[in-house]
């Protein structure tokens, strides 16, 4: 959720960078907690080895989000902000596409199926996010507004996948 408020058409603008890295980086943790509760629960088969990629680029999340509110040179942003944010991505990405796998390319009415369709579409928006934020050699981040629209639809992706799979009282 806070990647979703953080990245929402004009927030940065109105709250400022500052505001809008530190949000991304206390959601990283909590979606780095939702990761690993998820790997946890997963069993060893193909399931685990989804939750574990994710994890993974879970963790290369919270990598990029703090060095984001500390990194204030070019080679830094690009080094240490972008370089985990698009191997995160791309973990994502190979994560996304093992979940699809397992529950099957088509059976619309299962709800595991919806929400591995929706988490890939989530990760494709990640991905498209990362491209988009490139750091060019002037600083400037090659399609700010590419990066923060593909992490809102991201992270609105990745809740409500989550929302899909929450246990019924």
């Amino acid at each position: 959720m806070f990647f979703a408020v953080a990245t929402a058409p004009g927030f940065a603008a109105a709250a400022g960078a500052g505001a809008t890295n530190v949000l991304c980086f206390v959601g990283s943790w909590f979606f780095t907690t939702a990761a690993w509760m998820q790997l946890r629960l997963s069993d060893r088969g193909g399931g685990w080895w989804s939750s574990a990629i994710q994890f993974a680029g879970t963790i290369l999340f919270n990598v990029s989000t703090g060095a984001s509110v500390w990194t204030h040179t070019i080679h830094g942003e690009q080094r240490y902000v972008w370089v985990p944010d698009a191997t995160g991505s791309l973990a994502f990405l190979v994560s996304g596409v093992l979940a699809v796998a397992l529950v099957g390319w088509w059976a619309p009415k299962s709800v595991d199926w919806q929400a591995s369709w929706i988490n890939l579409a989530g990760c494709i928006a990640f991905g498209v996010s990362a491209v988009g934020a490139f750091v060019l050699k002037s600083g400037v981040t090659e399609d700010q507004w590419l990066a923060n629209l593909g992490t809102f639809i991201g992270a609105l992706c990745f809740l409500t996948a989550a929302m899909l799979v929450l246990p019924r009282r």
